[in-house]
């Protein structure tokens, strides 16, 4: 059975959502709706999606989205965040802005509409796990390029951090991403050199890995900690494993730690809310429940 089938059986003609990846088999997105599926007593269904990182592939997402009555929209992971935005009718604003997607909400005309709620649900754990961390206090220093990089970056400098440090395996892409959001206030956005990673956590507030290194069957973040101030904070936003390399070696430095499930959790609200049509929150008993899946 092919995997778009496999979806609509265990849909079984109800409202339903997904996840959509390149693996997409890790993600726990299907637990966190599936909360509030059961929690709300919505009669819906959200599942995994694999999708070829083809442009072809994204071309049959769009057309099952827009044909299937019951669909009502997906999430993108890796590696699709970008690549989506030109196949869809709408961009909103805010998603415009970030320059990648994470929501795709099918509209009562069938169209489909591309949202971020990945910097609203940065922002909200980070917050929530690190809740002395200030983002006038000093530099922050973010690894990582891609889709979630830019909703992470348009959440900080949102948030007015005083200077951002962007690094990247490929150089290029971080110069470009840091022409897009160089804040017009004189706040800098500073390119660095991947292989200089080490030195350029001194002095730093904040620590963010965007990368998918350390991800469950990536390779790990190799980063020496010894320069990063003992009260930063280290965020990574990996959610599986919880427990990144990354964290740990953190957490034996004595660093608050922000884990990936917290921006996981609340970056679903607004996807559930539009599909679903009913208005979630975050909860303990929610993220327990995500942990035990």
């Amino acid at each position: 059975m092919n995997p778009y089938d496999a979806l609509l059986a265990e849909a079984r003609g109800r409202p339903f959502a997904c996840i959509v990846g390149w693996p997409v088999e890790h993600s726990r997105s299907p637990a966190l709706h599936g909360f509030w599926l059961k929690q709300h007593g919505i009669d819906g269904h959200y599942g995994r999606l694999p999708v070829e990182p083809k442009r072809e592939a994204l071309e049959a997402l769009v057309a099952f989205l827009k044909r299937t009555p019951n669909a009502r929209g997906c999430n993108l992971t890796l590696p699709h965040k970008i690549d989506i935005m030109p196949l869809l009718d709408r961009i909103h604003p805010d998603a415009e802005r970030i320059g990648a997607v994470n929501t795709v909400v099918k509209q009562p005309d069938g169209t489909l509409e591309g949202r971020n709620s990945d910097a609203f649900g940065f922002l909200a754990a980070l917050k929530e796990g690190a809740p002395d961390w200030r983002a006038e206090a000093g530099p922050v220093v973010v690894l990582g390029a891609g889709g979630a990089a830019r909703a992470v970056i348009s959440a900080l400098v949102d948030a007015g951090v005083p200077e951002l440090r962007l690094l990247n395996r490929t150089q290029e892409t971080a110069i470009d991403l840091g022409m897009v959001f160089t804040p017009e206030d004189g706040r800098q956005i500073v390119i660095e050199r991947w292989e200089e990673r080490a030195r350029v956590l001194a002095g730093a507030t904040l620590l963010v890995n965007t990368t998918s290194l350390g991800m469950k069957g990536a390779p790990p973040l190799e980063l020496d900690l010894a320069a990063l101030p003992k009260s930063a904070t280290v965020d990574d936003i990996v959610s599986v494993p919880l427990e990144t390399p990354l964290l740990a070696a953190a957490r034996a430095r004595g660093h608050r730690c922000v884990d990936g499930l917290g921006m996981l959790l609340h970056q679903g609200r607004m996807g559930f809310e539009a599909w679903f049509g009913h208005k979630v929150a975050v909860s303990a008993a929610q993220r327990a429940a995500v942990l035990a899946a």
